[in-house]
């Protein structure tokens, strides 16, 4: 770099006549090594490798490239409109904006405007059941669908490979084009979320309310050799609407009772449940070990409810099965022949068709067909006997026009003295049947109708007992053995079938000493009378001791004087 004088103007060159030797010298030397020095050479620079774009506005507009085949602008391929499409100068952001804003872009549509649709809904009155039409608005929501897509599978149980299918991938092109129709895997991911997020909301709702918890619990064993057991929990919230939630379905290793309590163990501490009612469960003996168990660790997590003593319910419809089951182990003749009959016609699918034939002739119409009973189930029995009723002129008919019928069931063919006692047979299980569906129900309250159901079956037990004909009359006697198993003795029931007999304002307390009386007679009646008064005032200050809500003592002293006036 050359240096500058003071007076702006460049130094003088200097001849090497006018250097001293020394500088000279120097400046000889610089001039050799400058021609020794090579000039630097051009080194070109690498190539970038091409990175794709990612931004999925890139689906809505065309890249225009330069002779270089550098990028430059992008075209909308909606309407032709040029941006700056260099990424590090100009991004995406305007890209996304026009894209939305678009007029000719069709999937602009769900953000600008909505649409208006008429739906049906159904009127919440059972009596009426008239549909209801409402104008609301729909938006294309592509999230809300799957999730709809999702529930429907979870509702109907349908495979996952139902959304694969040919027939409904049409269908989602007729009815909504724009849904993109996720695969197998996809849905099986949301069906998951779906229970993960039900499975947060409910353990918030029991976390945060406040009420008893009632567990009905049940265990199998199937056609694999595994055993199952299923948790449900049953509890009312604040708006005081009936709830029933699966909480567990687990395999179990053995059907004993120390197993089933540390089932149930881990199963409500998971959940976080400690504020246990009552748990109901069959008759079986390990079930009776597994309650001894699951109380002391009730006690041991400081539960009271009079400590723990209405924990252990028996199933209501179990024993009501058991006693009917030995009511129909001695069943008469006239069962077997229809039996035998409905199996004969059910066996070919040509006897099956002449039958509907004739019945179709005959001019009987039922919309019920024949079905076979199960062993297991009296509720099978009693729905053959009920159709196989239906059908008694068709079957008549079909023995005079097919002599196969006679000739293959011999003395199996049912004739009239053998419909006449499967019709009176099938008006006496009608009464058993309709009062397993009562006391069954899961949607509503069924407690309150215990204490009434089981007086009502001991009144029919005692008719059936007194009957004058003979097959009735050992049907009654086994049933009425069952019963006095189960119910003969009050003080192995569950006091909380009285208190809900008490607490039901059509029933209240005024008519249960003539019930006891009834059931048990008039010195033990009594004395089971006065135990039921006294174990429902011990569980009244139990709840008090353990409400949240201050009672003051104006309040107690009129609780005070109206319990007493009405016991």
């Amino acid at each position: 770099m050359e240096s500058i004088s003071l007076s702006g103007q460049p130094p003088p060159i200097l001849s090497s006549e006018e250097l001293t030797g020394v500088e000279a010298e120097a400046v000889e030397r610089n001039q050799s090594q400058q021609q020794t020095v090579p000039p630097p050479q051009f080194v070109p620079s690498k190539k970038r490798k091409e990175v794709e774009t990612k931004s999925p506005v890139w689906d809505h507009f065309e890249k225009v490239k330069n002779s270089s085949g550098v990028v430059m602008h992008a075209r909308c391929i909606y309407c032709a409109k040029l941006y700056g499409g260099q990424s590090k100068k100009h991004g995406t952001s305007s890209l996304s904006h026009h894209m939305l804003n678009c007029l000719k872009n069709p999937h602009s549509k769900d953000v600008r405007q909505s649409l208006l649709t008429f739906q049906h809904v159904v009127s919440p009155s059972p009596e009426t059941r008239v549909n209801v039409g409402v104008l609301t608005t729909w938006v294309f929501n592509q999230d809300a669908i799957r999730r709809a897509l999702a529930e429907m599978i979870l509702i109907d149980e349908l495979p996952f490979r139902f959304v694969e299918g040919q027939g409904f991938r049409k269908f989602i092109l007729v009815a909504c084009p724009r849904f993109k129709i996720p695969s197998r895997w996809t849905i099986s991911r949301d069906i998951y979320q779906i229970f993960s997020d039900e499975r947060v909301n409910l353990k918030k709702l029991f976390r945060t309310s406040c009420q008893r918890v009632s567990i009905t619990t049940d265990t199998w064993t199937s056609v694999q050799r595994i055993n199952y057991m299923c948790i449900t929990a049953h509890f009312i919230d604040d708006q005081w609407k009936l709830h029933k939630k699966i909480i567990s379905f687990v395999p179990v290793t053995s059907h004993r009772g120390e197993y089933i309590a540390k089932a149930l163990e881990t199963c409500l501490l998971e959940w976080g449940l400690k504020n246990i009612f009552t748990v109901t469960v069959d008759n079986a003996s390990s079930n009776d070990t597994a309650m001894g168990f699951f109380k002391k660790k009730l006690l041991s997590w400081g539960v009271s409810s009079v400590k723990c003593n209405y924990v252990h319910m028996r199933c209501i419809a179990h024993v009501l099965n058991l006693i009917v089951q030995d009511g129909l182990k001695d069943v008469d003749s006239s069962v077997k022949k229809v039996r035998d009959a409905v199996r004969y016609v059910r066996n070919s699918p040509t006897r099956l068709k002449k039958f509907r034939d004739l019945a179709d002739l005959i001019g009987v119409e039922a919309k019920s067909s024949l079905t076979l009973d199960v062993p297991t189930r009296w509720n099978s029995t009693y729905l053959m006997l009920k159709n196989a009723v239906t059908y008694q002129k068709v079957f008549e008919a079909y023995e005079e026009n097919d002599s196969s019928f006679s000739h293959d069931l011999g003395e199996s063919v049912p004739y009239f003295m053998d419909w006449h006692s499967v019709e009176h047979m099938v008006k006496l299980l009608k009464c058993f049947y309709e009062m397993t569906l009562r006391i069954s129900g899961s949607l509503y309250v069924t407690a309150n109708n215990f204490f009434s159901e089981i007086s009502d079956l001991s009144c029919m037990l005692s008719e059936m007992v007194e009957a004058e004909s003979a097959s009735v009359n050992l049907m009654g006697f086994n049933m009425k053995t069952k019963f006095e198993k189960y119910w003969g003795d009050p003080d192995k029931m569950n006091a909380i079938i009285f208190y809900a007999n008490i607490l039901d304002p059509r029933d209240k307390i005024a008519y249960m000493p003539y019930q006891f009386t009834q059931l048990y007679g008039d010195d033990k009646g009594e004395s089971c009378f006065k135990n039921v008064l006294t174990g429902l005032k011990n569980l009244f200050d139990d709840y008090v001791h353990g409400s949240s809500v201050s009672v003051d003592s104006a309040t107690a002293v009129t609780v005070k004087k109206a319990k007493s006036r009405e016991w």
